[in-house]
């Protein structure tokens, strides 16, 4: 990927007992940030082809894409990063969020069912995730910062 073009990836909203699906969004306890399973996109393979790979992956569970309901752009001003990620709702379709599983990548190694009530004590990206989550509204947030 060049650097002077946005990274695309998709993410998966899964509420399991009106609990939202997080994952650390960092491997090796770099930060306690919290994000939505999901990926970057590989050429000549859908959205969702992507994100049911992706969300497997992340989280050993196999999920049904359903529609969109989000896109959020984040950026690192003052370095060369610019993602844009297009979130899903899904539903399970197997699994069990509680078993054990490794990511194949390293990269996830925590998994939290979090209900509404609780997003305050977690530090999570994008902002507007409580919202989308619990609703049925459709979202953009434009160019929100990284932060780790």
């Amino acid at each position: 990927m060049s650097p002077n073009r946005p990274r695309l990836a998709v993410r998966g909203l899964l509420l399991i007992d009106d609990r939202l699906l997080l994952v650390n969004a960092w491997g090796g306890g770099k930060s306690d940030l919290l994000c939505a399973p999901g990926g970057g996109v590989e050429m000549h393979s859908s959205l969702p082809d992507n994100l049911i790979r992706e969300f497997h992956e992340e989280t050993g569970l196999t999920v049904a894409v359903g529609a969109p309901c989000l896109v959020n752009e984040f950026h690192a001003p003052g370095h060369d990063f610019h993602q844009v990620d297009v979130y899903f709702r899904v539903t399970l379709l197997a699994g069990d969020p509680l078993a054990p599983w490794t990511d194949p990548e390293g990269i996830v190694t925590e998994r939290h069912l979090i209900a509404r009530a609780d997003m305050h004590r977690h530090r999570y990206k994008p902002d507007s995730l409580p919202d989308v989550a619990w609703s049925d509204i459709i979202h953009y947030d434009a160019l929100e910062p990284l932060v780790r």
